[in-house]
């Protein structure tokens, strides 16, 4: 049963700190769905074995398609031990979930499979989503809940945080492994280099561009590699910052012009992890300086799927990952954790359960949204309305402010 939200609003303004706040009275048994990802060569699945058998001792159903982990090697058995339900047809389980939880938003085949007023919780992907996406789950009343948009008091987004930490230090593995000589790619071998070096041979130098989360990840893989490793930021304050967590391992610069082309110059690798919230990737390397890289060495553009930092990058495919430009191997795969998919899915199941626990708890997606922040701003699209600005913006379309509506008991 929903409780009015207009209600606990009033009496947060009316009454005391004191006063306890209006809950419900009774816990949600949810019934959560788990399908099989279909599109853009995921291999994740959202839910391992050992969230589902969290979420069913906490009194929840759990309905899991027919081979949804295999590519995390999970087998149906291992959720079947624990509790949850294999399910053979994808249209049974979204008949049968009153929420479901992906790792990718709903493809168009997907999209008719969709319940009216159910809860989808997954990725948005910002670069695919479209304005007849969003209207489509409006007209449905779906509530649906983005990895991209959730955000904890602390101002951390925590799913978003979780991927950023695999894609840096995955980076630099895929760096590693191309720069071997036996790594062909474009008729030619790699340069046959050791990212950390022997003893009497200096290491490789390893440049990451950015030094938010995937660059300090990336910076401390690089290192525990041995690798000689310089981070270039645009702002002081987050070079400042990964300079104290490395407490000075690595070399830090201002990406000023000349401090590219110097570190270009010199970079057996070169990683692009320059982020901007909400917008296109900043372009900080230009082809020149791509042509003027050693033979052999290696670009990692790891932020292709915002636009990319490196002028000579283009999207590729796990299926075919890697190009060479002037002589320099380019791998630019967009959803670099799907490569992860066993550790990624861990990461994203630890993140998830506790969010779907509380809602559970909440005994209503109304009361749930109401009462966890991270829920609230995660909301992109709420019972027929739009409510983030950031999409009504990219799409010319109207939107309700998410607070107001819940507020209201819309």
């Amino acid at each position: 049963m929903e409780v009015p939200a207009l209600q606990g609003l009033g009496q947060r303004r009316l009454h005391t700190l004191e006063e306890t706040l209006p809950t419900s009275q009774e816990r949600e048994s949810l019934k959560i769905g788990v399908p099989r990802e279909r599109h853009g060569e995921e291999r994740r699945v959202a839910l391992a074995p050992s969230g589902a058998q969290a979420l069913r001792a906490d009194g929840h159903e759990v309905f899991v398609e027919q081979g949804a982990g295999r590519q995390a090697h999970f087998d149906d058995m291992e959720y079947t031990d624990v509790g949850a339900e294999v399910v053979g047809e994808p249209e049974d389980l979204y008949g049968e979930a009153d929420l479901i939880v992906k790792v990718g938003p709903p493809g168009d085949d997907e999209l008719d499979l969709v319940q009216e007023r159910q809860l989808l919780i997954s990725a948005l992907n910002l670069g695919g989503t479209s304005p007849a996406f969003l209207r489509r789950l409006m007209n449905l009343k779906v509530t649906g809940i983005g990895f991209e948009f959730i955000r904890d008091p602390d101002g951390t987004f925590p799913i978003v945080r979780m991927m950023h930490e695999i894609i840096g230090s995955m980076a630099v593995q895929i760096a590693a492994r191309y720069l071997e000589s036996g790594a062909s790619v474009g008729g030619a071998e790699g340069k046959g280099v050791m990212l950390g070096g022997i003893s009497g041979v200096p290491p490789a130098t390893v440049v990451i561009l950015g030094a938010g989360v995937v660059g300090e990840w990336a910076a401390r893989t690089a290192l525990g590699f041995g690798a000689h490793v310089i981070v270039l930021d645009r702002e002081l304050g987050p070079l400042r910052d990964l300079e104290h967590s490395l407490d000075r391992h690595a070399t830090t610069a201002m990406a000023s012009e000349q401090y590219l082309r110097q570190a270009t110059a010199s970079a057996d690798v070169l990683i692009g992890a320059m982020m901007s919230t909400g917008e296109r990737s900043p372009l900080l390397v230009t082809e020149d300086m791509v042509a003027a890289m050693p033979g052999g060495s290696v670009v990692v553009d790891a932020v292709i799927d915002q636009g990319g930092c490196i002028e000579t990058s283009r999207p590729t495919t796990h299926s075919d990952p890697v190009f060479r430009a002037h002589d320099v191997v380019h791998y630019c795969v967009p959803n670099m954790p799907s490569n992860a998919a066993r550790t990624a899915t861990y990461a994203l199941t630890n993140v998830l359960v506790p969010y779907l626990v509380r809602i559970g708890e909440a005994g209503s997606v109304n009361e749930a949204l109401w009462r966890d922040e991270g829920l609230r701003t995660g909301t992109y699209v709420y019972r027929r309305h739009l409510t983030k600005k950031s999409l009504a913006t990219m799409f010319g379309m109207a939107h309700r402010d998410i607070d107001l509506l819940i507020a209201s008991g819309i």
